[in-house]
């Protein structure tokens, strides 16, 4: 059996539709999950741009993730607005069965 050791139930895979964004809290972090080409991608449902709890109503265009307010482009894969430009915070997920787990980590706040 896999372990699920730091990763947290979210949902069903079979609950997830193509292409369409939904919208998860896990231990205070709040996330995205999307189901492209039959593969899952969670990033931080917070824009960092205008910090919009939007994400999840984004698009998916040419394997990126397009805000749903201002039109900003992140990788689905990392979450990075362009190579080297740190965008979204990107998570592991895992399917175990139909079940779909997630691994977040909590932002940490530099003052």
């Amino acid at each position: 059996m896999e372990s699920t050791e730091g990763f947290t139930k979210i949902c069903k895979y079979d609950d997830l539709k193509e292409k369409t964004g939904k919208r998860f809290f896990v231990d205070d972090v709040e996330i995205a999950l999307f189901k492209v080409n039959k593969e899952l991608f969670a990033l931080s449902n917070i824009c960092p741009h205008q910090k919009t709890h939007l994400m999840h109503e984004g698009f998916i265009e040419e394997g990126k993730l397009v805000c749903p307010v201002h039109g900003w482009k992140f990788d689905l894969i990392n979450g990075n607005l362009a190579p080297g430009r740190k965008g979204l915070d990107s998570y592991e997920v895992k399917i175990i069965g139909d079940d779909v787990f997630v691994k977040v980590f909590k932002k940490e706040l530099k003052w």
